[in-house]
């Protein structure tokens, strides 16, 4: 029987999957196709316990849709991909297109040693694929808002068909997944395809309305909280635009949210470019500013890790991280301002505890982002752009409905104080501390070491 081996990466689905249609046809109609996924220690063993629980879990979904063909491998995949292409004699091994730093090396490493049998990319994870959307004279774009308009003009292709019947190849041996983390009681979401396409109808039928506005709201449901998702490939972006199917002339929260989607193509599409924007500053002229270290410093630190920074939305965002593996999208760059330039801490430290944490994360959107906070970036975000805590608070979670849900110390203290508790008539509340900074302070000491790195 024509065999054709379909190894799974991001794109944990079976509906819009174009390597999935390539599998088929390369197996022929009297052919099968073998589902496979490897633990690869590279990517596996360094996640956080969220995202291997979630992926667990996708990896769940995914082997009951296959019907329990999908196997399990474990190590080096340049190693296993071929070994299993031999035993069961696959013609062709297929994936989806993987720009990652890391992903691009190993796919290198594994077409080199299937030999003969060819590795076989159709589509990827984005709506463009990283590297084809460029300047006219060929050079990536470093500015979001031209890509965006360079990427709506590019367009894209329609959702692949779901195949009607699979004709999977059975009774390949198997190895057992590894053991699932406990997360403390940690809530995430459920994993798996089916799940996803649930959360997009939710949003979408319920939420996707006051999108516009909801995106900046951390104490309402206004986001779609599909980026577990889309990094997984539980669905595909093209699912999403083809379901609204007003783009390009819809309303404005459509619109909107495209953005998002575009941002998400953007920051990969900077990473194709520069695989070292990873850990290095985009913009080096700061990758020499000054950091604070000693004793106090990592206190202060520990402080902001645990949701005890003394100011309450910062707090908040941090105890939504580990209580939910999740934070909101504006509150992540409260978070990380305040990590950079009121702890004068570097950017990648905080990327790192981020990408340890959260469920949903994605080298080149945490980092990236977390470079746009810290001025190191793309786009016009200068250093000198300096959340403040409290009037972010004030502005984006007026009743301080977000603050009360994640920090249970300040459920009683009236909404006009609930941003600044240290002025309430009755006193901080039991438990919760004075703030470990003054920001007004901590803003200028920032400045001061932003222009002293671009004078050097």
């Amino acid at each position: 029987m024509p065999t054709s081996l379909l190894w799974f990466r991001r794109d944990l689905r079976l509906t819009d999957h174009p390597a999935l249609l390539a599998a088929i046809d390369s197996a022929g109609p009297d052919g099968a196709v073998l589902p496979l996924f490897v633990f690869d220690d590279r990517l596996f063993g360094t996640s956080g316990g969220p995202r291997r629980r979630f992926l667990l879990d996708c990896l769940a979904d995914l082997r009951a849709a296959t019907d329990g063909a999908l196997v399990f491998r474990h190590g080096d995949p340049a190693r296993v991909v071929p070994a299993l292409a031999e035993e069961v004699g696959a013609g062709t091994v297929h994936v989806s297109t993987d720009t990652g730093v890391y992903g691009r090396q190993r796919d290198e490493a594994v077409e080199r040693a299937l030999g003969d049998v060819p590795l076989v990319c159709t589509g990827s994870p984005y709506l463009v694929t990283p590297g084809r959307v460029t300047k006219s004279d060929g050079t990536p774009f470093k500015v979001f808002t031209p890509f965006s308009r360079a990427w709506r003009e590019h367009g894209w292709r329609g959702p692949a068909p779901r195949p009607d019947d699979v004709r999977w190849l059975r009774d390949v041996p198997t190895e057992d997944p590894p053991p699932t983390p406990d997360l403390d009681g940690v809530d995430l979401p459920a994993g798996g395809e089916a799940a996803a396409m649930d959360a997009w109808r939710s949003f979408r039928d319920v939420r996707l309305l006051g999108y516009d506005e909801g995106r900046n709201t951390p104490g309402s449901d206004g986001t779609s909280r599909l980026s577990a998702y889309l990094k997984y490939g539980c669905i595909h972006p093209r699912t999403l635009l083809s379901d609204l199917a007003t783009v390009e002339d819809g309303p404005e929260h459509v619109k909107r949210y495209t953005d998002e989607l575009a941002w998400r193509d953007f920051y990969a599409d900077v990473l194709w470019h520069r695989p070292d924007s990873a850990r290095e500053p985009l913009n080096r002229e700061l990758a020499g500013i000054e950091v604070d270290t000693g004793p106090a410093s990592e206190a202060r630190v520990r402080a902001w890790e645990g949701g005890r920074t003394g100011f309450p939305i910062v707090d908040a965002g941090m105890r939504q991280l580990r209580g939910s593996a999740y934070v909101h999208n504006r509150v992540r760059m409260i978070v990380a301002s305040f990590f950079v330039k009121d702890l004068h801490q570097p950017w990648q430290r905080g990327a790192r505890f981020f990408m340890q944490h959260l469920v949903d994360g994605d080298l080149a959107s945490n980092n990236h982002g977390w470079q746009w906070v810290a001025g190191t970036g793309t786009d016009a975000s200068p250093y000198y752009r300096v959340f403040n805590p409290i009037t972010q608070g004030k502005k984006f979670d007026p009743d301080g409905d977000y603050v009360r849900r994640w920090v249970p110390e300040l459920r009683d203290v009236p909404a006009r104080f609930v941003h600044e508790p240290w002025l309430s008539p009755d006193g901080l509340p039991a438990g919760y501390p004075e703030p470990v900074v003054d920001h007004a302070h901590e803003r200028r000491v920032a400045l001061d070491r932003y222009a002293a790195a671009r004078g050097r």
